[in-house]
């Protein structure tokens, strides 16, 4: 979405619950680009600040596309549990 300045102030709310929403606002100033309002967890992200482990699993890491698990196909291997 793209706000003008002046309305990006009028609507600030609905500008950050669109960003909140994972949604980017770009702030436009006589036509031309001057700012986007993200998420503060993106701007985290893309910062590449360290998160602890909470902080990652409240940002639902099951949507993060860099998370991904690989899991072999074949059986899990015997244990021997008497020993």
């Amino acid at each position: 979405m793209r706000w003008q300045v002046q309305e990006a102030k009028q609507r600030f709310s609905e500008v950050l619950r669109a960003a909140e929403a994972g949604e980017p606002q770009i702030v436009t100033k006589h036509g031309e680009e001057v700012a986007v309002v993200i998420d503060i967890a993106e701007y985290r992200r893309l910062r590449g600040e360290p998160v602890s482990f909470m902080q990652y699993l409240r940002a639902e890491p099951s949507a993060d596309e860099d998370f991904v698990i690989e899991r072999r196909p074949d059986l899990p291997r015997e244990v021997d549990l008497a020993s």
